[in-house]
């Protein structure tokens, strides 16, 4: 057996985004692997077909956004063309070479049949008619951008600002023969397909008066060329019409606690008219919302219809992501629930199919059969690595904060544990804050314990997978319950296990994680080590520099720039001066949702008072660094971080 290492991310691959094919046995999903010389990621489609596994493609490209015709004879999904552009093909499964259906300029995403197969719907992102002369192309001369609106930017956007061109996502059709397309929904806003129908669609827009202010959708019926509002004032996730067209499924969000909202479920009658809110009272939130390192192409399917009535859905809780089943009545129960993540979904009458994750298994493919409620595993993808590899296990943990609030958890033994040894820990913390840590395949803790430190990481108030209660308490209250949660955390293990070495544990966490690592060390000297991550360190500024900073202040801090106190008081830069932990502080360059401004503010502060600290930036990395950022500097932080706390938290070769 070997231990887990920094570079183990080029052995392990991600199974997800299942899609079962109609009117056959079949279901495809996706394997994606991390390319070391190319420095990059592809993603291949598979099929498993009740016997065993195909490999359908093998070019090295990333394929998404898969689905499949009515008939089950073809299977469309998105892939590079010659240019590099995102486009349409499908592929026969009579036979044959891929056929590019999409030749879109900006490219074209989302393909969905229609139920004569004879059509395929998508997206494209269109802005405004701008007519520029063939001089103004070929000019070489820097042009300047104009902004007029607020949300003009986006992490992840075009480098290295973010800044994207006034664009909207639009819908159009594609004959599958004539190659022939046609704008379906187009204007001033973003046109979501969700479903089609016998006599039109379903479609979701966020059409508004007031764009930099709205945060929410209005769903539509379109039947024979009218328009009927079915639901507004709430974010639309996905709305399926059942298999008879009777009924429609919802899983929607309203804005009552911002976005520290739980997703829900909600029926429609198309019939009556009534909607009934499925899954509110459960007090867990739809769909998987889990933070994680390891898990590439992930789809987000939240619910499934089985039957006309009957449909099956995901719900985090406590840790995990579990599959249960509802009806059109309301009616809601349990169908496989344990330790472990269920990231990609979808089924048919027969069964669901899952990729699952668990704390020692990156992701395979499996079906869970309706009828005789069994489990069977479908690939074997991760096998070899798991079974060279000593994988940490992690004990679960409950304890009482400061006010009697249970917060739950996971710790890790260091994987080379030997009883009578002494050994450090590093407590992570997650970013959100409305995520969560789950039973999940996580290769940074797994370094982390193979490099021979303990690993404490929890979900303190405002993560996912509890009471709307427990996830709304962080907002306003920035560096307090929540603060006092991890602290409560480190209390309660240390004192549980003495081989714990209370002089020498370490801290870290990015985004949220990272602005709580930077109150951590602006409030306690009980770290010896600190590594804080595309972190936040300046409420004020943070409002006007990053992508969602002018409304994020005011859902998660209650404050604007009328409240400047408020702002400055839940800042880490405020208490900068009375740092004493060494505080490593690691930032991509090219983060638009916590700006490098961030990091740049704390590491001028402390080095002007003099503290131990020091400065990595990442080129050419967005917020998304440590999930899906260029592999070489994925490495390059997991380096920084383990090299770090290998200088500052001191132990014994016997604890190593």
């Amino acid at each position: 057996m070997t231990k887990v290492s920094i570079e183990d991310i080029f052995d392990i691959q991600s199974v997800s985004a299942p899609k079962v094919v109609p009117n056959s046995s079949s279901v495809t999903y996706l394997t994606s692997r991390t390319d070391k010389d190319e420095d990059t990621y592809y993603a291949y489609l598979h099929s498993h077909n009740g016997q065993g596994n195909i490999q359908l493609t093998y070019k090295d490209e990333v394929i998404g956004n898969v689905c499949h015709a009515y008939n089950g004879n073809m299977t469309a999904f998105t892939a590079p063309d010659k240019d590099k552009k995102t486009q349409i093909f499908i592929l026969r499964h009579t036979g044959g070479e891929r056929e590019q259906i999409t030749f879109e300029k900006d490219g074209a995403s989302n393909p969905v049949f229609s139920s004569d197969d004879e059509t395929i719907y998508y997206s494209v992102r269109e802005g405004k008619d701008t007519k520029e002369s063939e001089e103004e192309k070929d000019s070489k001369t820097p042009k300047p951008t104009i902004i007029n609106k607020m949300k003009y930017k986006s992490d992840g956007g075009p480098s290295p600002y973010g800044i994207f061109p006034e664009k909207y996502s639009q819908i159009k059709k594609v004959n599958i023969h004539t190659k022939e397309t046609e704008v379906v929904l187009k204007g001033e806003a973003n046109y979501q397909l969700h479903d089609l129908t016998d006599t039109g669609f379903i479609y979701s827009t966020d059409q508004s008066d007031n764009p930099d202010f709205n945060f929410s959708s209005k769903l539509y019926l379109r039947k024979n060329g009218t328009d009927q509002l079915l639901r507004s004032d709430m974010n639309v996730f996905k709305a399926e019409l059942s298999p008879d067209g009777s009924h429609i499924l919802m899983t929607v969000m309203t804005r009552q606690y911002k976005n520290a909202t739980h997703p829900h479920i909600e029926v429609l009658n198309l019939t009556t008219g009534d909607i009934i809110d499925v899954t509110t009272a459960l007090d867990k939130p739809v769909g998987g919302l889990v933070a994680q390192d390891t898990q590439q192409n992930i789809d987000g399917n939240p619910t499934k219809w089985i039957s006309n009535s009957e449909y099956v859905f995901i719900v985090s809780e406590f840790g995990s992501v579990n599959l249960y089943q509802g009806d059109i009545n309301g009616h809601i129960k349990p169908l496989y629930r344990g330790d472990h993540n269920i990231f990609g979904m979808d089924a048919d009458e027969s069964g669901a199919y899952l990729t699952i994750s668990t704390h020692v298994s990156p992701s395979e493919l499996y079906k869970f059969d309706f009828e005789t409620e069994e489990l069977v595993q479908l690939t074997e993808v991760n096998k070899d690595y798991v079974s060279k590899t000593t994988l940490v296990d992690p004990e679960k943990i409950e304890f009482s904060s400061f006010d009697e609030t249970t917060v739950h958890g996971w710790f890790m033994k260091p994987a080379d544990y030997q009883a009578g040894q002494i050994y450090p820990m590093v407590t992570n913390i997650h970013g959100g804050p409305h995520a969560l840590y789950a039973n999940t395949f996580f290769h940074e803790m797994q370094v982390l314990a193979a490099k021979g430190y303990a690993v404490l990481f929890i979900n303190p108030r405002g993560s996912h997978s509890y009471s709307q209660e427990f996830v709304d308490a962080v907002r306003g209250d920035y560096g307090n319950g929540d603060y006092k949660d991890i602290m409560a955390a480190v209390d309660y293990i240390t004192n549980k296990y003495d081989w714990i070495d209370q002089d020498n544990l370490g801290v870290t966490g990015g985004s949220y994680g990272g602005f709580m690592t930077n109150w951590i060390v602006g409030h306690t000297n009980r770290f010896k080590a600190a590594v804080t991550q595309r972190s936040i360190s300046n409420w004020i500024s943070f409002r006007g520099v990053s992508d969602i900073g002018y409304y994020f202040t005011d859902w998660q801090i209650l404050a604007g720039l009328d409240d400047l106190e408020k702002l400055w008081h839940h800042s880490p830069l405020k208490y900068a001066k009375q740092v004493e932990t060494p505080l490593l502080i690691l930032h991509g360059e090219e983060d638009i949702r916590c700006p490098i401004e961030q990091a740049e503010q704390f590491f001028i502060e402390l080095k002007y008072h003099g503290k131990e600290t020091e400065f990595v930036r990442f080129p050419s990395s967005s917020h998304e660094l440590s999930r899906s950022g260029k592999p070489s500097l994925r490495l390059a932080r997991l380096e920084q971080i383990t090299g770090w706390f290998d200088k500052y938290i001191s132990y014994s070769e016997e604890g190593k």
